[in-house]
């Protein structure tokens, strides 16, 4: 606890905040040998924290003995202004200060500053050599890319009053822990001279190296190529920020401000922002270098950085990096309430804007600067449901939908809760693991018009309409609709493209739809689904090969992705390729998939003369049934497969009745050429607009 002589008597309050402790070493034996001595050394030591904190946002907090507690908004700022402290202090090797930074939560109340962040820093201060800096393991993830920060591990530390171990770094930089021992401490005039002296090193090493290190981390964002020549920012990623909020359990949370940040950053129309998708591969210790990363996904720039949740206080430090020549050209902290994350999200967005001379436009300007605040709870189950949404096996589904039903009910005027529950339904629609498509079809329509109306500016929103609008009202025009309206409100949105894509191969309007899945492929490189998707175009226009590869591409990217296989399986049918597609087809089957892939495998077995296996997989879809329901397109394709047309019209007339979203293959699909002629088959394209 400290004693705070610059705070007034308020109520309460929490931040977020890196704390640096610094006290002079040996001070009790200085007071036990010259007391006059000891007071001017503390004396020396407070002014010139004084002189040397403003350069680097920091402000003196208090007093505690010879030691002093100082607060930064970022632990860039904090390690800097030790740094430049020792330096300037470096001149006097007669009193040797030791600093110990920690970044936690910080209580003010009644003129007292408190909680972990002093406690931690005022501990790990005494393990720092005389002249030297120890630093948390916190405050080593945030700096740990920064040039210049060479550290070395101490291990993990038992510190008094702290329940955890912590893990404690020395900066490299530190004086040597035998300079300035306590047999050898300096005498009053020493003292004396050193005070005097202060002025003139702050004024020649002090400020000199507070410039150049404040100049280093407000670099400009054009960054010098290989050639010499500049090179403008116009890509840029957000990886993976950390979680630093000490609980695993907390992963959602740093996965949601890392895909709210994404989506802000693809609304401006002159970056081309990644999609979340691809960024996310990189989570985790192991991750390529950056160079590296800034090929695969063949970006200029990345952004990178920490969440740290305490309470209702959320503090995110991120950082810009010139991801080919990895160069680090700025960085900053923001904090906010729980309330105010997404204007925590918007602040951020912006500046990086602003740092990347990115010119917004006024549309752009608005939606960064109007957000409103959102209920906590609610916004933290709307996270918890992305990141189940993001991935989609039935059982991940059915968790996204209850943590998107569960924040709409919190606060239902929150439009981006509902345009996820929104797409929640659409996927299990066409899954029909636990919902059929008919119970999907009310939910996913009523959540996407209340999504768009709640928020006419969300891309999100109109891409959740325009997909319904496409896949279960085969409204091709007023889907289609939708779909630019979401590109001109986020033109990096890669989903809608993706699902435009798509919805163009089902119109037979290829070439266009090989262009939109290139676009999505070019936002979120490293999506398997993305690329699965544009295979649809590739494969019915005959380039069969072009389309393997594609496939080929995403097995590398997750060889236990049930929808490589089955892909490649599909696409060997299309091209009259039975007995190739049969070992695709049950590989697919056998990794857990949805039902429908046992549907494809049927048709397969059933187009090649084996009628046995063909009625057993009938026999399998009754057993993965929902509710004793079995998909009628699924039955359709079977029976298609066995050469039995009437029935297999029958189940597709039924599928119409069932609201299937399969129903949109029958125009391009070329497993449907044997009934073309149908006169049912022919008023069923009619129902679904394909003549229109």
């Amino acid at each position: 606890m400290a004693t705070s002589p610059d705070t007034q008597a308020t109520a309460p309050r929490r931040e977020l905040a890196a704390i640096m402790f610094s006290d002079i070493a040996g001070y009790t034996a200085i007071m036990g040998r010259d007391e006059q001595e000891g007071l001017e050394a503390r004396a020396a030591h407070r002014e010139l924290l004084r002189t040397i904190l403003p350069g680097f946002n920091g402000r003196l907090l208090g007093d505690l003995g010879d030691g002093a507690l100082s607060s930064f908004q970022s632990a860039i700022d904090a390690v800097n202004c030790a740094r430049a402290f020792q330096a300037a202090s470096a001149n006097n090797p007669q009193v040797k200060i030791r600093v110990g930074i920690h970044v936690g939560d910080v209580l003010f109340s009644d003129n007292t500053v408190l909680g972990d962040g002093v406690n931690i820093a005022s501990r790990i201060v005494a393990l720092a050599p005389p002249g030297g800096i120890c630093i948390s393991e916190r405050v080593y993830e945030e700096i740990r890319n920064q040039r210049g920060m060479a550290v070395r591990s101490l291990g993990q530390k038992n510190l008094k009053n702290v329940n955890r171990p912590i893990g404690v770094y020395v900066m490299s930089e530190g004086a040597d822990a035998q300079a300035g021992s306590e047999s050898s401490m300096p005498k009053s005039g020493r003292i004396a001279r050193m005070a005097i002296a202060v002025a003139g090193v702050i004024a020649f090493a002090a400020i000199a190296y507070v410039v150049a290190l404040r100049r280093s981390s407000q670099a400009p964002t054009v960054a010098a190529s290989p050639s010499g020549k500049a090179q403008v920012i116009r890509s840029i990623a957000v990886l993976p920020l950390d979680n630093y909020s000490g609980d695993p359990n907390q992963e959602y949370f740093a996965d949601g401000m890392t895909d709210e940040l994404t989506s802000d950053l693809a609304t401006i129309s002159q970056l081309r922002v990644i999609s979340r998708g691809s960024a996310m591969r990189f989570k985790g210790e192991h991750r390529p270098p950056t160079p590296e990363i800034a090929r695969l996904l063949n970006v200029d720039a990345v952004v990178e950085g920490s969440v740290l949740r305490i309470g209702d206080k959320v503090r995110i430090t991120a950082q810009l990096i010139d991801a080919p020549a990895d160069k680090h050209l700025w960085a900053k902290s923001f904090e906010r309430d729980s309330r105010d994350v997404l204007a925590l999200q918007d602040e951020l967005a912006s500046a990086i804007a602003h740092e990347i001379n990115v010119q917004l436009t006024p549309a752009e300007q608005a939606r960064l600067t109007s957000t409103a605040s959102v209920i906590p709870a609610a916004h933290d189950a709307y996270l918890k449901g992305r990141y189940f949404f993001s991935r989609p096996s039935d059982e991940n589904l059915k968790k996204a939908v209850a943590q998107f039903e569960e924040a709409v009910k919190l606060d239902p005027t929150f439009a981006p809760a509902f345009s996820g529950l929104s797409d929640a339904y659409l996927w299990e629609g066409a899954n029909e693991g636990f919902l059929t498509s008919s119970e999907a079809m009310l939910k996913a329509r009523d959540t996407a018009v209340r999504a768009a109306q709640m928020d006419d500016t969300s891309a999100e929103a109109h891409t959740s309409l325009a997909v319904f609008r496409s896949f279960y009202e085969f409204d091709w025009r007023g889907g289609e609709s939708e779909f630019r309206r979401a590109f001109a409100l986020n033109p990096n949105y890669a989903f809608a493209h993706d699902q435009f894509g798509i919805r163009l191969a089902y119109q037979g309007r290829l070439d266009e739809a090989v262009a939109e899945g290139g676009r999505a492929a070019e936002l979120d490189p490293l999506s398997p689904q993305i690329l699965i998707d544009t295979t649809l175009a590739l494969a019915w226009q005959d380039t069969y090969q072009a389309a393997m590869e594609q496939d080929d591409r995403v097995l590398d990217l997750d060889e236990n992705f049930f929808f490589a296989p089955l892909q490649k399986g599909w696409i060997n049918l299309e091209a009259g390729k039975i007995s190739d597609a049969i070992p695709e087809l049950q590989k697919a089957n056998a990794m857990e998939a949805p039902s429908f892939v046992a549907a494809w495998l049927g048709y397969a077995y059933g187009a090649s003369g084996d009628q046995v296996k063909a009625r057993a997989m009938i026999e399998e879809l009754n057993h993965k049934s929902v509710h004793g329901y079995v998909p009628p397109f699924n039955l359709a394709i079977v029976y298609l497969g066995m050469g039995e047309r009437e029935r297999a019209l029958g189940y597709l007339e039924r599928a119409y009745s069932a609201h299937s979203q399969w129903l949109c293959w029958l125009k391009m699909d070329r497993i449907f050429d044997p009934i073309r002629s149908e006169p049912r088959f022919i008023a069923l394209l009619k129902k679904l607009n394909f003549d229109k």
